[in-house]
């Protein structure tokens, strides 16, 4: 009996020190699917200038350049879309959504990475955010030069992304935008500087971590998720918001028509907190008893815009964009339009429901 039990104990002492003749087995690396979409990071110039197209880079080719990648993950990757994001619309957003569902809920892959212009990357992270079912890592990423620039950011933001979305820091905290080193979440982060690499902040709120090659801080803790989910229409394209931008003179020209051409919601993009002159508010008033969504948000970069100070927002039927800058406020309008949220309150309630 004792020398079996000495036998037994040399059996687990040799396992735990990957000895007896049998191999350690070692952990897999978890799976990436990069779904990319075009943009300045898929972009290729010639000749040394400042000219380049954006989406001409493919996905595989995306991830070649990119040293190192492969010890992150096990990496695959889709053209989902070639173009730049000033072309970014609903069709691709469907796409991007139902694929990453499909991936995430039967177990594909373990995060998902996606290449993205600039330009609307926020709007698409908020779209996302908004849609997708799963606590699984989900990361917008992007560049600021092309692939062909002499000092191109788009493999070291790649990278980073892919190191953020294989984190257990980044389960559970929605869709995260991530570039120059920073990590943002959807619902905060802002494109602020048409040309710099530190172009996306977050100014409302912070950004939710920094990531550099040797590790991933997230520097916010993990909230309960408080953004409402919502239903996709079977098909695009999302019911029609217009933006209206406020400005010194404004009449109501803008927004009546946006109102003929068949808007079902405005975002006005105020001055200051959200106001704009007498005809425009009157004419938002009007579309408003129409039936149409009405939320007033500001031109400004930062700050919040509040209900009832200048603007009697209970009596006029407005709802206020809070934290949310009018291309957001516009997003999350067309989807809660499309599940049939329409009434002013239950707008507003919406719109403070995903505050962060």
């Amino acid at each position: 009996m004792v020398a079996a039990r000495h036998i037994l104990l040399a059996c687990i002492v040799a396992l735990a020190l990957g000895g007896g003749g049998l191999p350690v087995q070692a952990q897999a690396l978890p799976r990436v699917a990069v779904l990319a979409t075009g943009g300045t990071i898929a972009g290729s110039g010639s000749g040394g200038g400042i000219g380049y197209q954006a989406g001409k880079v493919s996905a595989q080719d995306l991830i070649a350049a990119v040293p190192g990648i492969d010890k992150l993950a096990q990496i695959s990757a889709e053209q989902v879309s070639s173009i730049g994001s000033q072309d970014m619309n609903d069709t691709v957003w469907f796409t991007l959504a139902r694929r990453i569902d499909d991936l995430l809920g039967k177990g594909e892959a373990d995060a998902v990475v996606v290449t993205h212009g600039t330009d609307t990357m926020e709007e698409t992270a908020f779209f996302l955010a908004n849609v997708l079912r799963t606590d699984k890592p989900v990361v917008l990423v992007g560049s600021m030069r092309p692939s062909t620039a002499i000092s191109a950011d788009g493999p070291a933001n790649l990278y980073e992304a892919v190191k953020v979305a294989t984190s257990d820091g980044a389960k559970g905290r929605g869709v995260l935008v991530v570039l120059n080193d920073t990590i943002h979440a959807a619902r905060l982060v802002q494109k602020t500087n048409t040309t710099s690499v530190e172009t996306f902040q977050s100014p409302n709120g912070g950004p939710a971590g920094y990531v550099d090659p040797a590790s991933v801080r997230f520097v916010q803790p993990v909230a309960p998720r408080a953004t409402k989910l919502y239903t996709l229409p079977a098909q695009p394209p999302l019911p029609r918001v217009e933006i209206v931008y406020a400005h010194a003179g404004m009449d109501a020209a803008a927004i009546d028509d946006a109102v003929k051409r068949g808007a079902k919601g405005i975002v006005l993009a105020g001055v200051g907190d959200g106001n704009a002159s007498k005809a425009a508010i009157d004419a938002l008033a009007a579309a408003a008893q129409q039936g149409v969504v009405v939320i007033r948000a500001s031109r400004v970069g930062s700050g919040f815009v509040n209900r009832n100070v200048e603007v009697d927002d209970d009596k006029l039927g407005f709802a206020v964009s809070l934290d949310l800058n009018p291309q957001k406020a516009r997003v999350l309008a067309q989807l809660l339009i499309a599940n049939g949220v329409t009434q002013p309150a239950a707008v507003q309630e919406a719109v403070g429901a995903g505050r962060y």
